[in-house]
């Protein structure tokens, strides 16, 4: 009997207790609020330098596996994000200009960083020496920076010091 006293009692409570401002979230607006935003470390930019910075501290360390796996942890992330602009690029080219410029602008961005990670996994390779594996990640520098600009050219100095190629390029 006491029980069936209580429960007006908690009815009161509950029907009373207001609803609205339960949930006190960081983002002010809701409708601001971007998943994938600069400041998050999932599929961005931001993430690909991280792991490079990462790999930077293993080296410093002397420890080449752990650098080794955050330099391939930014270059597969890196790979990811430059598919991902290009594809964008595409589908909306012809339909809003300002995407396909937005996507361009990223794309070379993360390909610069592509191949500054490449760079740095070729340097990690000939340092174990394991030139073989060292050899794609130069060439493809020069494939996705051209041959011209610096880290292409130094990417073609470090495969003639290798001995893969022979011939100077005197671009």
């Amino acid at each position: 009997m006491k029980f069936l006293k209580l429960i007006p009692i908690f009815l009161i409570i509950v029907v009373n207790f207001p609803y609205q401002n339960l949930v006190n979230a960081e983002i002010n607006n809701p409708k601001n609020y971007k998943a994938l935003s600069k400041n998050n470390k999932k599929l961005s930019i931001s993430n690909v330098e991280y792991y490079i910075k990462q790999g930077d501290k293993f080296i410093k360390n002397g420890d080449f596996d752990k650098a080794k796996d955050s330099y391939l942890d930014a270059r597969k992330l890196a790979k990811q994000l430059a598919s991902f602009y290009s594809d964008l690029n595409s589908s909306f080219k012809g339909i809003d200009a300002r995407i396909p410029n937005e996507m361009r602008k990223k794309g070379k961005e993360i390909l610069q960083i592509l191949a500054e990670t490449n760079g740095r996994l070729a340097s990690l390779y000939l340092k174990i020496e394991k030139p073989e594996v060292a050899v794609p990640l130069l060439v493809e520098i020069i494939r996705i920076m051209s041959p011209n600009t610096p880290e292409g050219k130094e990417a073609y100095e470090r495969l003639i010091q290798l001995g893969f190629v022979e011939t100077e390029y005197k671009g």
